[in-house]
């Protein structure tokens, strides 16, 4: 088993040859799980490739199973001070996080090279939104289809990005069966109820299960943006994956400027674990426009409400975040049926209650990101 020590000896080994002016610092080095994270501040932009690739093979050397490199350009710590673990109670301490160095930039790591994306550049106008949950079966993904289609029926250009790579199940939930296309060498997204689809379920065969370590899932996030022909967007939502793991903070390296939505449903255990994913949210400067509650009620045949998960998970989740309870959202499938035209499993009509509620979530998710 890797220990922190361990990790940042090898980490400083393998930076040696790129460090002879000694700019190159490690921060925020984590051992889990036999899985190293870690930020590396100061390195030359030219050889953070050739830096990471070093430092992975260091890692695994080292006994590190998975490693995840977060680069970020800066000024030096003080002579002696690198890779040093503060003290508990100061900044960067025990319970803290490090504040970033004078001069400090954007999270690059996966994101590297792809400053100048139509999409990602500064000004492009884009509003990234990371739909986001604790735990899984909450209902996240239906959120962000519903969300994703409410704002293009409010005239929005609005694209989805099924981040949850080993759980994608967007383009089943809209109903979507064709393939994208090659045009150009670039690959055209699916379109459906106006939005623009992209998911890791469009390449593989069958239902087939993806078996990779976190490295990859980085690198596929990666191509979502810099293979795909987006066209212009208002909005870009992001399925992530549920809890806290790497694909969330390769979001953060890549879209720094992202906000999210939290979801969870009214029981108190979900709406506690969903709180982590908030957490991380403020951690990684992601600003939380709002918390969704899903499955809050059902609405029985005398329209009564019966509170199946009980009540009150997401105000309290709203509440310690510090962030709005944007909508309670019933339980109940969408009244669909196979012999429609535009058929989906999972988008409720825009004259349904449900479909209502989802309309007055996108005006919300306009106010705050358009205000």
């Amino acid at each position: 088993m890797i220990t922190r020590e361990e990790a940042l000896k090898a980490a400083e080994s393998a930076a040696a040859p790129y460090n002879a002016e000694g700019t190159i610092v490690f921060r925020d080095v984590v051992v889990k799980d036999r899985g190293v994270s870690l930020t590396v501040i100061g390195a030359p932009a030219p050889a953070e490739r050739a830096l990471e690739a070093a430092l992975r093979e260091a890692l695994a050397a080292a006994g590190a199973e998975t490693v995840h490199c977060r680069f970020r350009a800066g000024e030096a710590a003080p002579a002696g001070t690198q890779g040093a673990a503060p003290a508990a109670g100061a900044p960067g301490g025990a319970g803290q996080a490090a504040p970033p160095p004078k001069g400090a930039g954007p999270v690059r790591g996966h994101g590297a090279g792809l400053e100048a994306h139509p999409l990602l550049a500064e000004g492009s106008g884009v509003q990234f939104i990371a739909v986001a949950s604790g735990k899984g079966g909450v209902g996240k993904s239906t959120v962000t289809v519903n969300l994703a289609v409410a704002l293009a029926r409010k005239g929005k250009r609005v694209g989805i990005i099924d981040a949850d790579i080993y759980g994608f199940s967007v383009p089943d939930m809209m109903g979507i069966e064709e393939r994208p296309q090659i045009v150009n060498e670039r690959v055209i997204p699916i379109e459906k109820f106006g939005v623009r689809v992209m998911s890791m379920g469009f390449f593989v065969e069958d239902n087939a299960p993806i078996v990779w370590r976190g490295p990859m899932l980085g690198k596929m996030l990666r191509n979502f943006f810099a293979e795909i022909e987006w066209g212009e967007l208002d909005y870009l939502l992001l399925d992530l994956p549920p809890g806290t793991g790497d694909v969330a903070l390769d979001v953060h390296q890549l879209i720094p400027q992202s906000k999210e939505i939290i979801v969870t449903t009214p029981h108190a255990t979900a709406a506690f674990v969903a709180a982590r994913a908030g957490a991380m949210a403020i951690k990684t400067e992601h600003e939380i426009i709002g918390v969704v509650e899903n499955m809050s009620y059902y609405l029985n045949k005398d329209g009564e409400h019966d509170y199946v998960f009980g009540r009150g998970g997401g105000a309290r989740l709203a509440e310690s975040l510090n962030a709005e309870l944007m909508a309670q959202i019933p339980l109940g499938a969408p009244d669909n049926h196979v012999s429609e035209p535009d058929f989906s499993p999972s988008v409720y009509k825009e004259d349904t209650d449900t479909g209502r509620i989802y309309l007055e979530i996108a005006d919300r998710v306009i106010a705050k990101c358009e205000a």
